[in-house]
């Protein structure tokens, strides 16, 4: 209950109250917590000491607002498990299943473009007009959009691929008589970034919303790169799990 003689604010006490709601099961994913009003009555605060505990509740993922209908439990983080991260997890070249990719837009790019890409190809003997193909695409659970991401791959290794992702053909199709460029190693980088209006947009965020960005590159048996991928998860949506032993 609120003790409204004890030194923690009444704002930090309703916001811990329900959390604990939350983690024991008493409020569940995707449901209806009461109303302002309602909790208000139910525990004898004011609006504002309301409103303010359900705000930052909002803003780190606990809750969310749909217009009209009122506060929701978020659904539950999906587990990004470290120990068992393999780096292909938003490959288009270790795609199984196409249909897993929304995929947003096809472009060609040329190396110069970027200078991540230079970087990344740049050792490869590309020269600046070198063309990349470069695909945008969301994955996505029952809980809404996950992830945006945006994967570059060298057009002199692989000519045909706009059209076969166009034609939604799957990576053993594409790969198909090029096993040399299987992709088998991956190295990857990760930082915490902010939307820009684009990402917000695709994830469906406010502008400024933290997300856990990885650069990650997808190397050939031989050490070529054959894919260089750049995704951005949710950070309200993922939970990154890390476990050592010695």
């Amino acid at each position: 209950m609120i003790n409204k003689y004890s030194n923690v604010p009444l704002y930090s006490q309703l916001k811990h109250l329900i959390i604990k709601k939350i983690e024991s099961g008493e409020y569940k994913g995707e449901s209806r917590i009461p109303s302002e009003q309602e909790l208000c009555e139910l525990y004898d605060i004011s609006r504002p000491t309301v409103r303010q505990a359900i705000s930052e509740l909002t803003n780190n993922g606990y809750l969310y607002k749909e217009k009209g209908k009122g506060t929701f439990v978020a659904k539950s983080k999906s587990k990004v498990d470290i120990k068992d991260y393999t780096g292909f997890t938003d490959s288009i070249l270790d795609n199984q299943d196409p249909s897993q990719h929304d995929i947003l837009s096809l472009h060609v790019v040329k190396l110069s473009d970027a200078d991540f890409l230079e970087s990344v190809f740049g050792s490869q003997s590309y020269s600046g007009n070198s063309e990349f193909a470069e695909i945008s695409y969301l994955t996505a659970e029952e809980g809404g959009v996950l992830s945006y991401n945006v994967s570059f791959v060298p057009l002199a290794l692989f000519p045909d691929l706009i059209e076969d992702l166009k034609a939604r053909r799957p990576s053993y199709e594409i790969l198909r008589g090029k096993y040399p460029l299987l992709p088998v190693r991956t190295k990857s980088s990760l930082e915490i970034v902010y939307t820009d209006q684009a990402d917000a947009q695709y994830l469906q965020v406010q502008t400024g919303f933290p997300v856990i960005k990885i650069h990650n590159t997808l190397y050939s048996k031989s050490g070529q790169p054959v894919e260089h991928i750049i995704a951005k998860y949710r950070a309200d949506k993922c939970q990154l799990v890390f476990e050592h032993s010695k």
